[in-house]
């Protein structure tokens, strides 16, 4: 399939033979949300500097034992560490990009826009409450719509993954229900449905399956012509995914007086929010073991922010304010240092 080809070929982040490899030990690992962009930015990168890096998309949950195990360079993750967690583990984190959460659906004869649903019937259908996508709770919604009697078939995440802690964070606020019964977490105990590894696989799987409805990050529906359905919001407003809607989700967000930039943005008000938007997060150590490869790693993510604003707008992630850079830069220059007490960053 095409997204297999899109992503396959972007791979590994693959460091140029020429350069000694020192100056290429950068290994990052974790949320397979952000990968379209950190692939589209390290091709970039490499380009420019001949320096390449190596990140696997192996979900958020895998990030976050890789770093704490020291194995990387930077972990990633969609779901952000606790101030707690990050002083635990000797770790600071940073928002690199916001992006959002959307299902997907394969329905002959429906595209992206015919359908709407709001947050407690999307619940049900993930609770195997709602089977059939007649439902009347979903064709009281799509009046005038054309809905099948055809089984819904639910796909979502098999893997410890951020876009399912930002897709079941906001189920567990919009669904009380859902919250008692399954929670919030990376990964949980899914009362229904068929599991895929990665966002990847929830695409394949739903491209696949007739019937089908899951949740990928926004970059893989749009990449590759998935069918979105638009979300009915916190204000009662009908919304569909994309930059400006992720955007006005997180304009309330005040990322520098978050500690450990530690903001979640699901289901945030405004007639214009998408309701299941989120940012995703670098992890490094402040005492990194491999300080040569921390540093390239934070140029890196400078040059990304300096240089890849409008890549990740083509992508529909919305780049992180100038403000917020700021004071990430901040954060690197008290807290991230050598074993002398010398900061890594410039």
């Amino acid at each position: 399939m095409k997204l297999f080809k899109t992503f396959a070929a972007a791979g590994l982040f693959a460091a140029a033979a020429i350069l000694p490899a020192a100056a290429l030990d950068i290994s990052g690992a974790g949320a397979t949300f952000p990968y379209p962009i950190y692939a589209k930015w390290a091709d970039a990168y490499k380009k420019e500097t001949g320096i390449g890096m190596n990140y696997q998309s192996i979900g958020s949950g895998g990030g976050i034992k890789q770093i704490q195990a020291k194995t990387v360079t930077f972990g990633a993750t969609d779901m952000p560490l606790t101030p707690a967690q990050l002083q635990k583990d000797g770790l600071i984190q940073f928002p690199t990009v916001i992006g959002g959460d959307v299902p997907v659906a394969n329905l002959d004869g429906i595209k992206s826009g015919d359908l709407k649903l709001d947050g407690p019937t999307l619940a049900k259908i993930f609770l195997g409450q709602i089977k059939s996508w007649n439902d009347p709770a979903i064709q009281q919604l799509n009046a005038g719509a054309k809905l099948p009697n055809q089984p819904i078939v639910v796909v979502h995440r098999s893997d410890g993954s951020g876009t399912t802690f930002i897709w079941t964070d906001y189920l567990s606020k919009v669904s009380a229900d859902w919250k008692s019964k399954v929670g919030a977490s990376t990964a949980v105990e899914w009362p229904t449905g068929l599991g895929a590894k990665g966002n990847e696989g929830v695409a394949n799987n739903v491209a696949q399956t007739k019937g089908s409805i899951g949740y990928v990050e926004y970059a893989y529906a749009k990449q590759n012509n998935m069918t979105t359905i638009n979300m009915i919001n916190k204000d009662g407003k009908a919304v569909a995914p994309n930059a400006a809607a992720f955007q006005a989700a997180a304009a309330n967000a005040d990322w520098e007086k978050a500690e450990g930039f530690y903001v979640i943005l699901t289901d945030e008000p405004g007639a214009e929010s998408w309701p299941i938007a989120g940012a995703t997060f670098i992890l490094i150590h402040k005492q990194p073991r491999d300080t040569a490869a921390a540093a390239e790693a934070l140029k890196f993510f400078k040059w990304a922010y300096t240089k890849g604003d409008q890549m990740a707008q083509a992508l529909d992630y919305v780049p992180m304010p100038d403000n917020v850079v700021a004071a990430i830069e901040k954060v690197w220059a008290k807290e991230i240092k050598d074993a002398s007490g010398k900061a890594l960053s410039n």
